[in-house]
């Protein structure tokens, strides 16, 4: 962090209250302070200075019995809306007002403790910065209008473009800061707008993760848990930087380390978390896969793979060690920098340190090679045997706090909730949980083809609207944008998004700030932008999911704040405003709040997501068992997380998903996924046969005796349908009622449960079959993840060698620049030597308008600023504290503060990515609503970043390219 200065420069000038002061008095010792909060990792100045119950209490109001504290008290537990933990508070409210928090102690996830940013949850409780009623831009100047009059100006605006420019016209954004039921009902709501082009912020962190984990094992999610780290003997962190990303997941690795685990980091920058481990390995950004593959070298020429699993559980290594073996030390090194000996020690912790687990993060997912690098590091842990076991797997860090809930069930632009794609039958059993007609739906769109074809991705939707409309897979380009929950300075290529922003007719922001995209909008437009004030998730109640798949009730802790709304009343309210607001709720009731706006009921919207997201197991999750979690905190094992005794005994805490079949048939929850030495009833599990049973005349499925614990079927078998069921002759285990129901469907579409409660239940058998996992994954560009050098990269003469992929004409309806641009700007190191990087803060999270509007946290980190080893700073003349520019190959410059620090190598520079506010060396509070600008502003690092998307999934490129440096 930057060292505070007791005088700023010009156009910094603006100092904060000291936030120690407000609490004075309140202090107690930092020893004191760590035995109370159980924190075991260093929490910043905040943690410090804050009193046991964290924040101090604010009075509640205008009487003098209130003034007297002498109101009523109540206390609401809920989650914090910050990183993917999933940390609990406790609200303290009285008479209506938010007064103080306190850490739960008793939560399993996160001990008592709180990083800085949770820690200041209670400012949302007053929120001065926040977007405080409904706006529309004027004459370049924001102006309140009433919520009818919004309602109508932008109802009227994009019912006037899907008329003119069809459905697909409009560009939908949602949310991972919305909960499950909020996100659920967004895709059930752009379904019925009749379009496919909407995403969330799963595309530009994890969808890499997502499709390729999903596409190696079965489920593209963490597979163990926070918790089940203490068991591990070794931990390589790549890619990530917990310490300041996820703070409080430290406790459980730190556990760890008291019983012996090993922790290897591998990043660019010596990071906090490096900090922490007992091996550090600086590594070129862009190279993950030539290091997993040196490794993988020395694991195969050692005899170290765990050969008995790999027989038994894995498809294609064979392929795959072929290309590892061209890895050799000498090649490895030349790629990565790294010496032949840290690679030989690294490969040597996780092999003999077993069970050894996992962690990566944006530092792996988001380069052109994101869904190869992730794949890479599935092999590694399936050669080592690593999967499927306590203190083993890939335990991949999500970001926002309901970004893996936002993705299970969410607004993703190819696949319906719970990842059922869009082909006909997928659509055909959501309209049957939606009781509402297919054909109808069908209708909603321009044709069948368009309602089965995967939609533009929030990464690119900027080409949506600039790209030439012969080239774009679909009739019109975009012409309205919806910003419902996302900030633009986290995608790349932000100077190119402004000149989308002025082109479009039509830009809407849903939001509880106003986020980056009212400022950006406003430089280069005069009207015919919105901005609605929707409330933060402490002014609703619903479910959202942790990083380990664990889902957790949210009370409401206030009522909504000024004139903001819940996103679902919004959505309801839009509906009737479009005309298909009684499908939309067609098996939700509407409850009247205080204004007597209709607000769909939240816990009915859950028990839809129940009646229909069979695949991934969201169906066992009923609002009354999440809540009975949450009361029963102090019964869970923080180990295992399973209850020991009372009302929730023998279950997982959060009931992580899968949590299969029916609320009443009481699946516990899967901790870990894929462990064979549980019964399926009791969380156990196996890979998914979600691939076919054959490939090539070999066998897909497990090998005999590698199934779950007490099975009857203990060899590999395919996944279970109705025909399967009567083959085996376990059909008439079905009530009359559910036979009825499972008639010529599957595991996944039998709305009854049956088939999935006979198999499992009744047989011990997994509903999605048994197979092996694919280290050959044949459906991907690289079916053998291989090193591509990235399209900007530091190194011409290794283009040639390892060049990136060959363009695309149609990809997410849009083309695709990969080998042309790379061939175009090969040679551009030369005028851009640093390879610029990015990464968090622990002050700070997301694009940061809210964390950056919170007094709290804003003291803590008042700039922006950019790391740069000492070397590079000497030759450009830059000292520490001077402020300089970050130029890169688009011609966009960052005025920044200098940070001169070894952190990070020769020849990298690293920027946060939590700034906005600034624009090439402005600040951009003119620019912003009266009164709602967050304090801190800085330059975005994403205003200078380059084009690159990942082949798959189109995650952007924001980890590896190029820039120079100069004094400004």
């Amino acid at each position: 962090m930057l060292t505070k200065k007791a005088a700023v420069a010009a156009g910094a000038g603006r100092r904060l209250r000291n936030a120690a002061a407000r609490v004075v008095g309140q202090t107690m010792d930092r020893r004191a302070f760590l035995k109370r909060s159980g924190l075991g990792v260093g929490a910043g100045a905040i943690a410090t200075q804050l009193p046991y119950n964290l924040i101090g209490s604010a009075e509640a109001a205008n009487t003098a019995e209130k003034r007297t504290g002498s109101g009523n008290e109540e206390v609401r537990r809920t989650i914090c809306t910050h990183c993917s933990v999933g940390c609990a508070a406790d609200a303290v409210v009285k008479n209506g007002v938010w007064v103080r928090q306190e850490a739960v102690f008793d939560s399993p996830i996160n001990l008592g403790a709180h990083c800085a940013k949770g820690a200041a949850l209670r400012e949302h409780g007053h929120g001065e910065h926040r977007l405080k009623y409904p706006m529309k831009l004027v004459d370049g100047k924001y102006q309140k209008i009433s919520w009818e009059q919004a309602l109508n100006e932008v109802g009227d605006r994009l019912l006037k473009i899907r008329e003119e420019s069809g459905p697909d016209a409009t560009y939908w954004i949602g949310s991972s800061k919305h909960n499950n039921e909020q996100a659920y009902l967004l895709r059930k709501f752009v379904s019925f707008w009749g379009t496919n082009n909407c995403d969330h912020q799963a595309r530009i962190c994890h969808s890499t993760t997502v499709a390729g984990v999903a596409n190696t094992w079965g489920y593209g999610a963490m597979t163990n848990s926070y918790n089940d780290m203490q068991n591990a003997k070794a931990a390589l962190y790549i890619g990530s930087n917990a310490a300041e990303a996820h703070p409080v997941s430290m406790l459980h690795l730190l556990h760890a380390k008291e019983n012996g685990c090993k922790v290897v980091v591998v990043d660019p920058r010596f990071t906090r978390t490096a900090a922490k481990g007992d091996y550090y390995v600086r590594i070129r950004s862009g190279t993950d896969i030539p290091f997993i593959w040196g490794m993988l070298y020395h694991i195969f020429q050692n005899g170290w793979e765990d050969k008995a699993y790999i027989q038994a559980r894995v498809y294609g290594l064979d392929k795959v060690k072929e290309e590892v073996m061209k890895w050799t030390p000498d090649k490895v090194t030349e790629v990565t920098g790294i010496p032949e000996e840290q690679v030989f020690k690294t490969a040597e912790i996780l092999a003999k340190n077993r069970p050894s687990t996992v962690v990566w993060c944006m530092g792996q997912t988001q380069h052109t090679v994101g869904n190869a690098n992730v794949r890479a590091m599935c092999i590694l842990q399936l050669v080592l045997g690593n999967v499927g076991v306590s203190g083993g797997g890939t335990n991949i860090f999500r970001g926002h706090d309901n970004v893996q809930g936002a993705t299970d069930v969410g607004p993703n632009p190819d696949s319906l909730p719970g990842y059922y794609g869009l082909a006909a039958g997928s659509w055909k059993h959501w309209a049957s949980v939606w009781g509402v007609d297919y054909e109808w739906i069908k209708g909603r769109y321009v044709s069948q083809a368009m309602m089965e074809k995967s939609g533009i991705t929030v990464s690119r939707w900027i080409d949506g609207v600039l790209e030439n409309n012969e080239l774009i897979d679909q009739d019109s380009n975009l012409r309205a944008v919806v910003y419902w929950g996302h900030a633009p300075n986290s995608q790349t290529r932000g100077a190119e998004m402004v000149e989308a922003m002025k082109k479009l007719d039509t830009l809407v922001v849903i939001d509880p700030y106003p986020s980056a995209t009212a400022a950006m909008a406003a430089m280069v437009r005069k009207d015919g932008v919105y901005l609605l004030p929707a409330s933060t998730q402490f002014e609703t109640y619903g479910s959202c999911t942790a990083s380990n798949r664990s889902i957790q009730w949210r009370e409401k802790v206030i009522e909504p704040l000024f004139e903001s709304k819940p996103d679902h009343t919004i959505m309801y309210a839009f509906a009737k405003k479009f005309g298909f607001a009684d499908e939309l709720v067609k098996n939700v009731k509407l409850e009247k709040d205080a204004q007597g706006w209709d607000e769909p009921n939240i816990e009915d919207i859950l028990r839809e997501i129940n009646r229909g997201t069979w695949t991934i197991g969201y169906t066992g999750q009923s609002p009354e068992r999440l809540k009975l979690h949450m009361k029963n905190m102090h019964t869970f094992d923080v180990k295992t997380l399973k209850a020991v005794g009372g009302p929730c005994d023998g279950e997982y805490f959060g009931l992580p998903w899968p949590c299969f079949g029916t609320p009443e048939m009481k699946h516990p929850g899967t901790p870990n996924l894929y462990d064979t030495s549980k019964h399926v009833m009791d969380g156990g599990g196996n890979f998914r046969a979600n691939f076919g049973v054959e490939r090539n005349g070999e066998s897909l499925l497990a090998e005999d005796g590698s199934a779950s614990k007490g099975a009857d079927l203990q060899m590999g078998y395919p996944e279970f349908d109705h025909v399967l069921l009567k083959k085996l002759g376990w059909w008439d285990e079905l009530t009359e009622a559910e036979k009825v129901a499972a008639e010529g469907k599957n595991w996944k579409t039998d709305p009854s449960g049956g088939i999935i409660r006979v198999a499992m239940k009744n047989h011990g058998c997994h509903p999605f079959g048994n197979a092996k996992a694919r280290a050959l994954v044949w459906n991907f560009p690289d079916p053998v993840p291989l090193h591509r050098e990235p399209i900007y990269s530091p190194r011409p003469d290794l283009v040639e060698k390892y060049p990136t992929h060959d363009d695309k004409m149609a990809f997410w309806r849009l083309p695709t620049l990969y080998k042309s641009l790379q061939t175009k700007v090969k040679d551009i190191s030369r005028e851009y030597p640093l390879v610029m990087t990015s990464g968090r803060l622990v002050e700070y999270e997301g694009g940061g308008e809210e964390t950056r509007s919170n007094p709290w946290l804003a003291e803590l980190q008042q700039e922006m600023f950019c790391e740069v080893n000492p070397k590079d700073a000497n030759d450009q003349g830059i000292r520490n504290g001077d402020y300089m520019w970050v130029e890169s190959p688009t011609k966009a410059r960052l005025k920044v503060r200098a940070q001169v620090t070894p952190r990070v190598g020769p020849g990298t520079v690293f920027l946060p990515f939590h700034f906005s506010g600034w624009w090439q060396g402005e600040d951009m509070l003119k620019y912003y609503p009266d009164g709602a600008a967050p304090i801190v502003r800085g330059e975005a690092i994403n205003t200078a970043t380059t084009y690159g998307y990942d082949p798959v999934t189109m995650m952007q490129e924001t980890k590896t390219t190029l820039c120079r440096v100069m004094k400004a």
